[in-house]
């Protein structure tokens, strides 16, 4: 088990203690595991089942967004729904920029990814 130990005070914010150490904050760090997973679904380098859950957008006619690698977004009625993997993958994946959705090695994904997250995070 790692331990750290940071000299704060009881009622100190866990935000920039978070951010000297280059954590991401919870909730961000779902969605990195989330869109790592699908990443790797996309690749081939997850289980097929992850992959079936996901579906190319694609629509009858030629538009600008074709050549951007999005996911469809499927339609749910409930609150349980639109946090199943495979609507919140889709939504997480659409909002990434394309260069990070198009690298091709895993380590340069996660890297960029969470540099990204982080960016988010903390500006």
């Amino acid at each position: 088990m790692l331990c750290i130990e940071i000299k704060t005070r009881k009622h100190d914010h866990i935000t920039p203690i978070l951010r000297y150490l280059h954590w991401l904050p919870v909730w961000q760090r779902i969605d990195f595991k989330i869109m790592l997973l699908t990443w790797k679904a996309l690749n081939g380098k997850a289980p097929v089942y992850h992959g079936e859950l996901l579906k190319p957008y694609s629509t009858g006619r030629n538009l600008r967004s074709a050549g951007k690698n999005l996911l469809a977004i499927p339609r749910t009625s409930t609150a349980a729904g639109n946090k199943a993997f495979s609507v919140a993958a889709p939504k997480l994946w659409n909002s990434v920029p394309l260069n990070i959705c198009c690298c091709t090695s895993l380590p340069t994904f996660k890297d960029s990814l969470k540099t990204y997250l982080f960016s988010i995070a903390y500006d």
